[in-house]
């Protein structure tokens, strides 16, 4: 229940001002302590520069690597890693299109083929989806982390219960409320999200018990570097996952891996295989997710290098 809705609001959320990505890691200093279960990228002034470069992500040691688009340097000079480490960056860097290579005296060097732009984040907004607000689970400790570490600009928790009072004492007052149909798209604004200050230092929750909460401080510096690394994931990957290999197999207009045997929208990792009583091994469906990313989205499936290419707009959410 829980996937299907939350493939059924990313569906919803796009728009062509915005970036939509699903099950993203969103701990500082514990990098696996949390994951969001959606994040809504915005464009800032910067957007169309970083879209021009790749519609790919770029890795995140190449953009915080002592190279530019000027002139080109040593990779050993770029990069404070190991030698296998910084080649296996620059190959990907390379294949992505943010890095240029070539050799001298016999040497490997790389420059950046545009500067990466400091301003093309505009908001991030996560998301967490609770379906069933009767079997709340970790909600609350999960959505409080959010508030007082402050990564997000603003932080909703989307439901398809009907949300009493009761409900929205247990939720942090910084955290907006939506009521979302996931059959027919509609979306009701119970509650607007309180804007946080991601440029402030915030407060990790590493671990909470009876008697002792274990957090962190998180400086901004640090929260800058994270927010960047999110959108990048987000940039690069979507929401939309691999339809199932299955002769049942279809998607919908908007890229939902969806059975027809059994009618519904799947989990391809949980629903599918064999398992399933109905599976029959076929080649997936046909789907054009950079097509669809592309029309529907922010994102640019083809740039054609650095410098403008269209207006992007900041409107939230419409």
């Amino acid at each position: 229940m829980e996937y299907r809705f939350e493939l059924a609001l990313c569906a919803a959320l796009e728009s062509p001002d915005s970036v939509v990505a699903r099950q993203l890691g969103a701990g500082v200093t514990n990098p696996g302590g949390r994951i969001v279960d959606v994040c809504v990228l915005t464009p800032g002034p910067g957007f169309d520069r970083r879209a021009s470069i790749t519609a790919d992500r770029v890795p995140d040691p190449a953009i915080e690597a002592a190279v530019g688009p000027g002139e080109a340097v040593p990779v050993s000079a770029a990069f404070d890693l190991p030698a296998d480490r910084a080649a296996a960056i620059v190959d990907r860097a390379v294949e992505v299109g943010y890095l240029e290579r070539e050799r001298r005296d016999g040497r490997p060097v790389v420059r950046a083929t545009a500067r990466y732009p400091d301003d093309w984040i505009g908001s991030l907004t996560a998301i967490e989806n609770k379906p069933d607000l009767s079997t709340p689970g970790d909600l609350t400790a999960q959505l409080r982390y959010d508030v007082a570490l402050g990564l997000f600009d603003e932080v909703v928790l989307a439901t398809g219960s009907y949300v009493t009072g009761a409900h929205l004492n247990r939720i942090p007052e910084a955290v907006g409320v939506w009521r979302f149909d996931p059959e027919d798209g509609d979306r009701e604004v119970i509650r607007e999200p309180t804007r946080l200050n991601p440029g402030a230092s915030g407060v990790e929750i590493r671990d909470e018990r009876a008697l002792r909460t274990d957090v962190a401080l998180v400086g901004p510096t640090e929260k800058a570097r994270k927010r960047r690394r999110i959108a990048e994931r987000a940039y690069g990957k979507g929401w939309r996952p691999n339809p199932p290999r299955c002769v049942h197999a279809q998607t919908t207009d908007d890229g939902r891996p969806h059975c027809g045997h059994f009618d519904r929208v799947v989990d391809p990792g949980r629903d599918c295989g064999t398992a399933c009583a109905a599976f029959e091994p076929a080649d997936p469906p046909a789907l054009d997710r950079d097509r669809l990313r592309d029309s529907r989205t922010a994102w640019v499936a083809e740039p054609d290098g650095p410098g403008p290419r269209r207006q992007a707009s900041l409107s939230r959410f419409r």
